[in-house]
């Protein structure tokens, strides 16, 4: 146990005790256990958007065991994946390293207009498999928001009974143009509504400058949302003055020095972590490695 990671847990004292230790699990895994930092590797993407788009760049990827062996040879705090591709593997890694389980996802077969996942797996799912805290999406923005925040009313309750968390997925999406989706008040206002839900653990993409909402303009004025880094201390704040836990996706497949120096900003403006998948996994081997050991090293800092 450290004093930093004490401190953080401080601010979850009316959870159970099941919560409490798996959190205090995933805070204390790996190369980052300890500082209060959490590096988690995600891969639902084969499902969220195909197998050939996601693993095709670096066709190991197709198999299971390979996301589950990267995670634990870079140190991260932990791996998260939809049933399958956890049932595939629990049984060589449950116990060495936390496992999350995503209980609800989608495809893009669809139209992208109305999204909603669709529940593919239970909270006996994750105590069958071991795992130390489930995984959910919503899109604030949907006309189904109103379902899947009921969805999760349920699931948190459920797992929260049997000690596991939630860790929460809050991308804005639905009828609005693709650059409102990342906008830094729709992010900051996303992540809010993840904390009202109940999540444990909240994950939002990096927000950019812009303001989306009209009505929201005017409280931007005084808010500095210049940099990046001031958009992430923003972010943060709006998670309940940083009493959860908020980490922040890789986003879109981009150049190595872009990911790092993005990463630079969520650590400078007080971003728990990170959960990088595409633009780690689809890397060869060795430069996967590199960049997930590059981001754990910055998370290291002071």
């Amino acid at each position: 146990m450290t004093s930093t990671v004490e401190g953080i847990l401080a601010n979850y004292a009316g959870e159970t005790p099941g919560v409490i230790g798996n959190l205090r699990r995933l805070m204390l895994h790996g190369r980052l256990g300890g500082t209060g930092k959490l590096v988690i590797l995600p891969v639902d993407q084969g499902f969220e958007h195909g197998p050939a788009r996601t693993f095709a760049p670096n066709p190991a990827g197709y198999d299971p065991a390979y996301h589950a062996k990267l995670a634990v040879e870079s140190g991260c705090n932990g791996y998260a994946a939809p049933l399958g591709f956890l049932e595939s593997i629990a049984h060589e890694y449950a116990g060495r390293i936390p496992l999350i389980l995503k209980v609800n996802n989608s495809d893009t077969l669809g139209g992208p207009e109305s999204p909603i996942s669709a529940l593919t797996s239970a909270v006996p799912d994750a105590l069958r498999l071991g795992c130390a805290a489930i995984g959910f999406t919503i899109y604030p923005g949907s006309e189904h928001r109103n379902v899947m925040y009921e969805q999760l009313r349920n699931l948190i309750r459920e797992a929260r009974d049997v000690g596991l968390p939630t860790i929460l997925w809050a991308y804005a999406r639905g009828k609005m143009p693709k650059e409102a989706e990342t906008s830094v008040d729709v992010i900051a206002y996303a992540a809010q509504i993840a904390c009202q839900l109940g999540a444990h653990i909240v994950k939002v993409k990096p927000p950019t400058g812009v303001v989306w909402q009209e009505a929201a303009k005017k409280a931007y004025e005084s808010i500095p949302t210049e940099t990046l880094e001031e958009r992430i201390r923003h972010v943060v704040q709006c998670c309940f003055e940083g009493k959860r836990i908020v980490i922040f996706s890789g986003g879109a497949s981009k150049g190595y020095d872009a990911v790092v120096d993005d990463i630079r900003a969520i650590h400078a403006g007080g971003g728990f972590g990170s959960i990088v998948g595409r633009n780690a996994f689809q890397r060869e081997h060795g430069e996967s490695l590199k960049l997930l050991s590059d981001i754990m090293e910055i998370y290291e800092g002071a």
